[in-house]
């Protein structure tokens, strides 16, 4: 079963869907596709079933990452059956996601930011209200925190 890694923000719109493209190019780029795999999900339902928001689409697409195929989910069950880690991008979210889980969770609930040297800034600020160019900056911090937490899998996994 391959190591599935499950990133999670509040709407599934903005945040998580751009951590997924972001780490699944990371992880095709590594040659470890067959080994990990990626899905994100909110802790809210007021977006399920819709596109990540566009102004995520487009600062993804701006830093070659593609999320246009991407739908809005709420966090359930399965994740926590199936996920390895389960990767919030702020303290509201990682408060929520270790709530849910059951205690037979043995996977690993984390802040992304936690798998790189964040200097203090310990969470990916949601970009929902702010313009266009909060939504890049997200981008460039989780590409940073991206690469930690591949990084720390490779390490974990011996792969």
């Amino acid at each position: 079963m391959p190591i599935h890694v499950v990133f999670v923000c509040l709407g599934n719109i903005c945040r998580s869907p751009a951590a997924q493209g972001v780490f699944e190019k990371y992880v095709l780029e590594a040659g470890l596709a067959d080994k990990v795999s990626v899905d994100s999900c909110g802790t809210a339902a007021f977006n399920l079933g819709k596109s990540p928001d566009p102004r995520s689409i487009a600062a993804a697409g701006r830093a070659g990452y593609d999320i246009t195929q991407q739908i809005a989910r709420q966090i359930d069950d399965h994740d926590y059956q199936h996920a390895s880690y389960v990767v919030a991008m702020d303290r509201m979210n990682l408060t929520n996601v270790l709530a849910w889980a059951p205690a037979d969770y043995d996977g690993e609930i984390k802040l992304l930011m936690d798998y790189c040297g964040h200097n203090g800034n310990s969470q990916i600020p949601d970009p929902y209200y702010d313009d266009e160019h909060s939504f890049d900056r997200v981008i460039q911090q989780i590409e940073v925190a991206a690469k930690g937490l591949l990084d720390t899998i490779r390490q974990a996994h011996g792969i």
